[in-house]
């Protein structure tokens, strides 16, 4: 009860023995989301609800309550006392953003829990995130127009707000909570007692000088309190020492909106992350998905990933060798962040061992190859210097891994009880851990041989020694009579039960041994458990040795996923540079690319050349043309050379993107009583305030979902604003050709007359007419304007009625006689509208369906 009041939002979950158990309220609740009985018992004189389920079922039920159901679990566990009873107490309470190590983890994520602070001056707010699981610890600072884009790009569990921000649905940080997380919400006071910079970061996330600690701001301190009380008061005796968060910067990475972000949402089929995931280990899958979200705006860094993608896809057997290599390594940031929370066992240990002597491998395999390819003029060159200084950072660990290796048989390892560490016969680390295995085995031969010896002179072949059960250390014997007549005349036997078909009997000889046995196997518990947190204290000591090591065989793994992808799909190493040029010549688009050729299908390449000349293009052409996928493939080309990957073109020269921006796709918001056109706007006008000279967008029909007029006017207004005030590289596709004669269009030069947008460029996708009325796309891109979006074609493929297809196709002729006169001439379009209907076309018509080639 008094559980339950002090944890009255957490389910209380008690430990009962072998069980976990709820009571009261909660139980019918608990019975009903697990799928078990409810029962129940008395207290207190009356009946009260119960229900249960086995303590290995925990992880189970946890996944249904926290992970699906986003509840938060107390979980009370059982403490013997000296007197043989038990204290129950609360150790931690199981929430979304802080779990450790339930087998429901996904090992190819991060599970982030992330805290906000209250709205700074200039409306800036603090963030800090951890990942529990593994202690990578992060703060920034932000801005509300960018939070929407950190939390995609965070992609959060859980989320920590300050407890005034409660019940304020309309706050600023609610309205971005609500449209791009559906992170649980929990609501805290902080505590001041903790400060970001009490301890230096233990830093295996990014290389920085530690002599120099990071400064941080109001809002990100705030955050950090926020967060640390949140973990303090949820993890309760489990909580860890916490370094200090590593600052990120908004400066040294590319900021990728929100609405770019899920184009390369990791697990679902046809991202960016399926689509170039070459990676064997988990935690080089995590840094990869963290990479695709923050690429690098520093030079140096790309063209150093670059180095090692390149060294590595020109030595394919090393590159093999590798990636066999890692395929054997543990995810030890988990297992050490296991340790430092006193959990793990002896599988854990022997896992860290064999993967420090793994990583012993890799080490030596490079400098195999090094030797054979002149070490000293290697070094000399950036590739091979890119690998060595990888290499060189790690930390030699063979000491641990020995002494490790001294205490674990990894060869026979065996699946122990909780309780059990696991430190093996023959591998003792110390002579007096050595002395109780040699006597624990010494006493286990003479208990069988006193079990022989007994059979014997008690002519009793069913007679076996036990330890257990309510007699203790008693003998065990059948109840034939002639198994037990000789036995009940000994002065050293005494019967202490009996069943049906057996009896037990107390026996000195036995009593004495026993208890021998049980003081050793007692002691030796003891010893195998000092021996066992020695080695966890000696892990948890290089704990920032293993962290960094296991960061770097991260590195190398991605390094290796990117460069198997370069050889398999052709991709070349791009250049980066300070201009603001993008230079891609026969760019392909990663994910579509895939597709069609699983279909047995080319894709058709183009190139794109942006640059002061022609640094924002009008992109035109019909339906099913190509148009989207080339804007989206502008945008992934980018973030891959930022990311440090080979790109999909023969050619790449690119200037460093500070941030890329897309509004391509429709979609609505009824929820918010926003429309089509209403998102649409709201993400126009967010790319509008925020682009950069120095950023990257990509706009596909703007405009649309109104009038006509309205659209074209709106389409107008938002390229000349891209042009004479963002003044950035853009892209922008529509179906208002018109557009293009407002900027000043001219078919003679392809190209604008006007001054005002001089430095724009026109280009088109087609649609080419075949014989018997086929027709096939042409998505290569050529200058010019195309005054045809061939929508009644895409009408007919999709299957419109025949008669909808040829009114439509009247309707279109009389408008193009027209000219653009129609659009104002009401009078007119009654008439047609009239006349249409008073001769409609029949419904048994036929409209020959033009097909389409491939």
């Amino acid at each position: 009860m008094e559980n339950l009041a002090r944890f009255p939002n957490c389910i209380l979950l008690t430990r009962v023995g072998q069980f976990y158990e709820s009571y009261f309220d909660q139980a019918p609740e608990v019975a009903r989301l697990l799928g078990i009985k409810l029962a129940s018992r008395n207290w207190g004189g009356s009946r009260v609800h119960m229900c249960g389920f086995p303590l290995a079922h925990l992880d189970r039920h946890l996944k249904v309550l926290v992970a699906q159901g986003k509840r938060f679990v107390a979980l009370c566990e059982e403490f013997r006392r000296v007197d043989g009873f038990f204290d129950r107490r609360v150790v931690r309470i199981v929430t979304p953003g802080t779990l450790i190590d339930e087998s429901f983890l996904n090992q190819f994520e991060n599970n982030y829990l992330l805290s906000i602070s209250p709205i700074g001056p200039s409306t800036e707010v603090g963030l800090a995130w951890i990942d529990v699981s593994t202690g990578e610890f992060f703060s920034q600072s932000t801005t509300l127009d960018s939070l929407r884009d950190d939390l995609v790009r965070i992609g959060p569990r859980e989320v920590v707000l300050h407890k005034s921000m409660e019940g304020q649905p309309e706050h600023p940080l609610h309205q971005a909570l609500g449209e791009e997380s559906a992170a649980a919400i929990t609501y805290v006071e902080p505590n001041s007692t903790r400060s970001p910079t009490t301890s230096p970061a233990e830093d295996a996330y990014r290389p920085q000088d530690l002599s120099v600690p990071p400064v941080y701001t109001e809002q990100e301190t705030s955050a950090v309190q926020l967060l640390t009380t949140f973990l303090q008061s949820h993890l309760l005796e489990l909580m860890p020492e916490l370094a200090s968060p590593t600052r990120e910067s908004r400066d040294i990475r590319m900021q990728i909106d929100s609405h770019t972000l899920p184009m390369r949402e990791g697990g679902v089929t046809g991202s960016l992350l399926s689509t170039i995931k070459r990676t064997v280990t988990s935690g080089g899958t995590r840094l990869l998905a963290r990479w695709l979200c923050s690429p690098s705006t520093s030079v140096s860094e790309i063209n150093a990933r670059q180095s090692l993608v390149a060294l590595l896809r020109d030595h394919p057997h090393l590159r093999a060798d590798l990636a066999d290599m890692l395929k054997g390594i543990e995810d030890v940031t988990r297992i050490v962040q296991k340790f430092l929370f006193n959990k793990g066992d002896v599988e854990d240990l022997a896992a860290i061992k064999d993967t420090i002597e793994m990583w012993m491998l890799i080490k030596g395999r490079i400098s195999i190859e090094g030797q054979q390819h002149a070490v000293e003029d290697a070094k000399k060159d950036p590739d091979w210097n890119s690998l060595f200084s990888l290499i060189t950072r790690m930390h030699d660990l063979h000491n641990l891994a020995q002494r490790i290796g001294m205490a674990v048989d990894g060869n026979e390892l065996k699946k122990r009880e909780a309780t059990s560490t696991g430190v093996e016969e023959g591998q003792a680390t110390d002579d007096k851990l050595q002395r109780l295995h040699d006597r624990r085995k010494e006493l286990l031969v003479t208990r069988s041989h006193l079990e022989s010896h007994l059979q014997e002179q008690y002519a009793a072949p069913s007679l076996t020694l036990r330890a257990t059960g309510p007699h203790g250390l008693h003998v065990h014997i059948g109840r034939a009579k002639r198994d037990n007549q000789l036995i009940e005349n000994s002065s050293k036997a005494i019967v202490v039960g009996q069943s049906n078909t057996t009896k037990s009997y107390f026996h000195q000889d036995w009593a004495v041994l026993g208890s021998q046995i049980v003081e050793t196997e007692n002691a030796l518990f003891l010893e195998e458990r000092r021996a066992f947190d020695t080695l966890r204290n000696e892990v948890n000591a290089d704990a920032g040795a293993l962290r960094r090591n296991a960061r770097i065989l991260d590195e190398l793994d991605v390094a290796l996923g990117f460069a198997n992808l370069a050889a398999d799909m052709n991709f070349v190493r791009p250049t980066l540079n300070d201009s603001t040029s993008y230079h891609v010549v026969n760019g392909r688009h990663p994910t579509v690319e895939l597709g069609l050729l699983d279909q047995g299908r080319v894709f058709t390449p183009n190139t794109v050349l942006i640059n002061e000349t022609s640094r924002l293009h009008i992109i035109t052409g019909p339906n099913m043309s190509g148009k989207s996928s080339l804007l989206r493939q502008t945008a992934l080309i980018a973030i891959l050379a930022q990311v440090g990957s080979f790109v999909p073109a023969d050619h790449a020269e690119l200037g460093l993107v500070d941030k890329v921006f897309s509004r391509v796709g429709a979609k609505d918001d009824l929820y918010r009583d926003r429309s089509t056109f209403m998102v649409e706007m709201l993400e126009t006008a967010e790319i509008l305030r925020r682009a950069t000279h120095r950023s990257l967008v990509i706009m596909d029909e703007v405009g649309r979902g109104t009038t006509v007029k309205d659209g074209m006017a709106i389409a107008f207004a938002t390229v000349h604003h891209l042009y004479h005030i963002n003044k950035c590289r853009a892209l922008f596709a529509t179906h208002f050709h018109e557009v293009a004669d407002m900027l000043g269009y001219s078919e003679t030069t392809k190209g604008a007359k006007s001054d005002s947008f001089r430095n724009i460029g026109f280009f088109c996708t087609g649609l080419d007419e075949l014989e018997d009325g086929r027709f096939a796309y042409s998505h290569r891109l050529k200058p010019g304007v195309n005054r045809d979006s061939h929508g009644l074609k895409v009408a007919q493929l999709a299957g419109m009625p025949p008669s909808v297809v040829q009114l439509a196709s009247t309707a279109l002729d009389w408008m193009n006689m027209r000219g653009g006169h129609w659009i104002s001439n009401r009078d007119d379009l009654r008439a047609l509208g009239q006349d249409l209907s008073l001769s409609p076309p029949s419904s048994s018509s036929s409209s020959s369906s033009p097909r389409q080639t491939s």
